[in-house]
C-alpha cells in the first residue's frame, strides 16, 4: 500500500482540500492511513517535498546546467561558494573531467545576468575550465519513480500547448506560498486560503491557470532517490546529429525510466548535445535500460555520468530578496 501511496503523490496529487481522503478513497483505505504512512516516509526522508513545481523561465528566470572543472583539492570550497547562490536547485560531483554539475537561476532583473554570474561564480571557484550548457529544447522533465514496480518501459509524453497569461498580484502572491513544503494534514492547503483570505475554489482555479500556461508545471511530491531505493541514476549524455535532434530527443524521453530529456548545445571541448537522466535500483538495471536506450537511438557516442556525490538538490524560492542580496555580497 505503501507504494502505491507514494506512486499516486508523485503522479497526479489531488488538488482539492482534502487530498489524502481523494486518495484514501482511491485505495479503498482509511484517510487517517494515508497521512500516518505519509508521515513515516517524510520523516525517513524518502519524500524530499510536496509542493508545486514551477517552471523557472515560464517565471522570467534565465536558468542552465553548468559543468565546472575543479581540483579535487578545491572542490569542499568551490562546492559551499557554487552553493550559496540562491539559484542552484542541483549540485552534483560526477565521474568526469568536467567533475561539478550544477543547475542555476537568476532572476529577471539580475544585475549580472546569468553568463555573468557563471563567470563569478567560475572565479571565485577558481575553476579551471567551465561549460554553460542551456536548454535548446525540452521534450520532457517528470521525476515519477517506478515505486510500485508496475510502471511500463515506454510512455507516450504529452506535447502541451500553453495559454498566455499576465500574472497578476494574486498569482505572484499564490507561487510565493505554493513553492513551499505542504503539511501532512487533512486540509494542507488550509493555511495558504487563510494567510492570503482566499476562499478554496479561488486558489485552485488559480493554481489550475498558472498550470495551464506552463507556469506551474504540476503539483507533486519529489522522493530522494536513494532513500526510495534508486541508487543507481546517470546524466546520461549522447552525441547525435544536430539536424536530427529532435526526432532522437523524443525517441528517447519514451523510456519511463528517463525522467529529464533535454537538447544542449555542443562545444569544442564538449561533443555532447542530448541529455537524459535514466533512473535505477542498480548500477546493472540503469546500465541494461541504457543499453537499451542506445539499440534505439541514433547516436555518434554515449557516455553515463554517475553522480558519486550531492551536495545539494532543493527547489528554487522565486521572488525571495535572497538573489540581491547575493549579487551585492559577491559581486559588490
Amino acid at each position: 500500500m505503501k507504494q502505491e501511496i507514494l506512486s499516486r503523490i508523485q503522479k497526479k496529487f489531488p488538488l482539492v482540500a482534502n487530498p489524502f481522503q481523494v486518495i484514501a478513497e482511491e485505495l479503498g483505505i482509511d484517510e487517517t492511513e494515508v497521512l500516518d504512512i505519509l508521515a513515516k516516509e517524510k520523516e525517513s526522508g524518502i519524500i524530499r517535498q510536496t509542493s508545486a513545481i514551477f517552471d523557472t523561465k515560464r517565471l522570467g528566470y534565465q536558468s542552465s546546467l553548468v559543468a565546472f572543472k575543479i581540483a579535487p583539492s578545491k572542490i569542499d570550497k568551490a562546492v559551499e561558494i557554487i552553493n550559496s547562490h540562491p539559484g542552484i536547485s542541483h549540485n552534483y560531483e560526477r565521474n568526469h573531467e568536467f567533475n561539478i554539475w550544477f543547475t542555476i537561476a537568476v532572476e529577471p532583473d539580475s544585475q549580472l545576468g546569468l553568463q555573468e554570474t557563471v563567470k563569478l561564480l567560475a572565479r571565485l571557484t577558481q575553476a579551471n575550465d567551465f561549460i554553460v550548457l542551456p536548454t535548446l529544447k525540452l521534450f520532457k522533465i517528470s521525476v515519477k519513480l517506478n515505486t510500485t514496480g508496475k510502471d511500463k518501459k515506454k510512455e507516450r509524453v504529452k506535447k502541451v500547448m500553453h495559454k498566455e497569461i499576465e500574472l497578476t498580484p494574486l498569482h505572484h502572491d499564490i507561487i510565493k506560498y505554493a513553492q513551499h513544503d505542504i503539511d501532512f494534514v487533512s486540509e494542507p492547503f488550509q493555511k495558504i486560503v487563510n494567510a492570503l483570505n482566499i476562499d478554496y475554489d479561488t486558489f485552485f482555479s488559480t493554481l489550475q491557470e498558472l498550470q495551464d500556461a506552463g507556469v506551474m508545471r504540476r503539483f507533486a511530491s519529489i522522493l530522494n532517490h536513494r532513500q526510495a531505493g534508486f541508487n543507481a541514476n546517470a546524466m546520461v549524455v549522447w552525441d547525435v546529429d544536430e539536424q536530427e535532434g529532435e526526432k532522437i530527443g523524443e525517441k528517447a524521453a519514451a523510456f519511463s525510466a528517463v525522467s529529464h530529456c533535454y537538447l544542449r548545445p555542443k562545444y569544442a571541448n564538449w561533443p555532447y548535445n542530448l541529455f537524459t537522466m535514466v533512473h535505477g535500483k542498480t548500477t546493472e538495471e540503469t546500465n541494461a535500460m541504457i543499453a537499451e536506450m542506445a539499440q534505439e537511438i541514433d547516436a555518434k557516442a554515449h557516455m553515463p555520468l554517475y553522480s558519486s556525490r550531492e551536495f545539494k538538490k532543493v527547489r528554487i524560492e522565486y521572488f525571495t530578496p535572497k538573489f540581491k542580496e547575493w549579487e551585492e555580497q559577491y559581486n559588490g
